[in-house]
């Protein structure tokens, strides 16, 4: 008889992992990486990227994390349902002439829990 038993818990806790699995909220991008091309130098620049949510849950965005200083984000903060979509927008000040490519780190419950957007250009 415990065999048995241990046997359907096993089972069932496959089958709810499998399940829970199938059920998750994933960014789609309308493009992860943004070129400024040229831009002035000490003068910020701003782009606002979009997604949707493709999955079957909520995304819920917990942080987006410049790799510099010289950047700041802003976010969608309430939970983003399956179809809708939001935004996120990201700020740079360029405070040296040359080219330049800048990384944010956005986390949140999606099934890629930790997705790269970047952008670049080229400061005047």
């Amino acid at each position: 008889m415990k065999k048995i038993t241990s046997i359907c818990a096993v089972v069932i806790a496959f089958i709810s992992l499998t399940a829970m699995g199938m059920l998750t909220s994933e960014f789609k991008f309308e493009k992860e990486t943004h070129d400024f091309g040229k831009i002035p130098l000490n003068k910020p620049v701003s782009y606002e990227y979009k997604f949707t949510n493709s999955g079957d849950e909520p995304i819920i965005i917990s942080d987006v994390q410049p790799t510099c200083g010289c950047s700041v984000a802003e976010f969608t903060k309430t939970p983003v349902k399956p179809s809708e979509g939001g935004t996120i927008k990201v700020t740079f000040n360029a405070a040296a002439k040359g080219p330049f490519t800048k990384s944010f780190i956005v986390k949140s419950n999606t099934k890629t829990p930790v997705k790269t957007l970047t952008i670049k250009g080229i400061v005047e």
